[in-house]
């Protein structure tokens, strides 16, 4: 692949360059990362793109692809540094834009009058972390209704964070379903967490509204959070997770969804202080105190999930000043945060 310009995208704090190659390097090099994402998009057989696919025999110029890396830019500053970084770390590339067309481009390539000469265009993508490429892969994709907003964010932290390299062990629906393991996390909870996470809100699910105008409501949450100004990245949350681990009752309170959905918000505010704590057994009397405070809601009147969520980020964000509460102060606390509703 050819590199033909660089330049700085200040949003995501990354890169951009555009590249061409031809045919034959997309279908050897490139077509083999549609696996990676391989429950992106369900694959579309529409008359749109039945037709691309005779174009492409004809000889139509196919529409830029976008074709995104996670790495620290520092080290590339030219076009010729450009290059060199995607023509050889192509296979740790994400098709964040294009997976239909390039579906069509491998269906095209098995007629017989196909030319693999043809050339072929990229829209390159550099962001520093993981967080900011789905930043950039929902921008991208908002409006198209093969995958929304909320699936695309779980088909990226199953392919973008290695669990294995955790103590904690994360499974799928399907996992759950052939060997379900006690302790272990849902991928769709954690995200859950990480839509929370980059939403900066608790409350991404609501059964009242339509679901393609929540996931409206959803990107626009996730336009609105200016990434480059977080500290705190969500591979960080996973590791202080991870951390304490090795406490059941720290686990088990984590794994509960609206836990961890409100852990994930509130963490952003107490992250250091939160890490700061050496030992699992300090972090599980804080959880405890928590869970003496919330049995003071009379759980008949109030939707007990919606005040699990917003209660567990309040006392996570505050856990400094909280913690130090007695149990009766620390009730009142809770009393004024759900009259105020």
């Amino acid at each position: 692949m050819k590199i033909f310009n660089i330049e700085n995208d200040n949003v995501i704090n990354g890169l951009c360059g555009l590249g061409e190659t031809d045919y034959s390097y997309t279908l050897e090099k490139i077509s083999k990362l549609i696996n990676k994402l391989d429950d992106q998009r369900k694959l579309l057989d529409s008359k749109f793109y039945r037709r691309l696919e005779r174009d492409i025999l004809k000889g139509c110029i196919m529409p830029p692809l976008t074709l995104a890396f996670v790495s620290d830019k520092t080290k590339i500053s030219t076009i010729e540094d450009l290059n060199a970084f995607v023509n050889e770390n192509i296979h740790k590339g994400f098709i964040l834009d294009g997976i239909q067309r390039l579906n069509t481009l491998i269906r095209a390539s098995k007629d017989p009058i196909f030319d693999l000469n043809r050339k072929i265009y990229f829209n390159i993508i550099i962001a520093e972390n993981k967080d900011k490429l789905l930043y950039r892969m929902i921008t991208l994709n908002n409006g198209q209704k093969g995958m929304t907003p909320r699936h695309q964010i779980e088909i990226l932290t199953r392919e973008l964070f290695d669990f294995s390299s955790f103590n904690i062990i994360v499974q799928t629906e399907k996992e759950k379903d052939k060997n379900p393991i006690k302790s272990s996390f849902s991928l769709g909870d954690i995200a859950k967490g990480y839509t929370a996470f980059l939403t900066l809100n608790v409350n991404n699910e609501n059964s009242k509204i339509i679901e393609e105008k929540m996931d409206e409501i959803l990107v626009g949450r996730i336009l609105d959070n200016e990434l480059n100004y977080n500290e705190v990245q969500f591979y960080d949350v996973i590791k202080l997770i991870d951390k304490f681990s090795d406490n059941e009752f720290c686990t088990n309170w984590l794994r509960t969804v609206n836990n961890l959905i409100g852990f994930c918000v509130g963490i952003i505010k107490s992250y250091d202080f939160i890490k700061s704590i050496e030992d699992s057994i300090t972090l599980e009397g804080y959880l405890r105190k928590f869970e003496d405070s919330f049995k003071i809601l009379n759980t008949s009147k109030i939707n007990i999930g919606k005040f699990r969520r917003e209660l567990s980020k309040y006392f996570i964000e505050n856990i400094r000043q909280l913690s130090e509460l007695s149990s009766d102060e620390l009730d009142e606390k809770f009393f004024e945060t759900i009259t105020s509703e």
